[in-house]
């Protein structure tokens, strides 16, 4: 495998021949069969390195061609591939909103209980242990809130992002070429 130069548009694949580019222990039918994980990440890892609006291509050059043509069948099933994670990074995404809701609902409760147990255990007691009881009950309900706002704050970014890469690689033009 390699890539072309950083700024060109083409993302260049190597391979001596199409065994390479799938994943050996899978299966499915050729147009369904799941990319070989190097191939994907290569291929990720190489969109990942241009601006989000450029137009690649994704060049494909086999040593060993076939008795027949293979550029639509791996056409269709880089675009097949792709479209798949696409999916899946999209179900991926729901499930951690829907996290998101239960850690926040969950850390909300336990906040109040918290706050609630302060001002009832504790009252207007004045004092260094009653100080440090309430802070403590404070602090242990804020920290209950750490997950959801992780999650609504930073976790969600990562996982959009590769599901927009995932959708651009569904739908690029794939050239398959014999190695000269």
């Amino acid at each position: 495998m390699m890539a072309e130069l950083a700024h060109s548009p083409i993302i260049g694949l190597e391979l001596r021949d199409l065994n390479q580019l799938f994943n050996p222990l899978d299966l499915s039918p050729f147009r369904n069969k799941d990319l070989s994980p190097a191939v994907e990440e290569f291929i990720v890892s190489s969109a990942q390195e241009h601006r989000p609006d450029a137009a690649l291509t994704l060049r494909i050059r086999l040593q060993e061609w076939p008795s027949q043509d293979p550029s639509d069948s791996i056409r269709q099933s880089i675009h097949n591939y792709f479209a798949y994670r696409a999916r899946m990074n999209g179900l991926e995404f729901r499930r951690l909103m829907k996290r998101g809701r239960s850690s926040l609902l969950i850390g909300l409760l336990f906040l109040a209980a918290c706050l609630v147990a302060s001002k009832l255990l504790l009252g207007s007691h004045e004092g260094t242990w009653a100080g440090i009881a309430r802070e403590g009950l404070t602090i242990a309900g804020w920290v209950a809130m750490w997950r959801p706002m992780e999650i609504y704050l930073y976790d969600w970014w990562p996982l959009r992002g590769r599901g927009r890469i995932y959708k651009k690689l569904s739908q690029l033009p794939v050239e398959v070429v014999r190695r000269d």
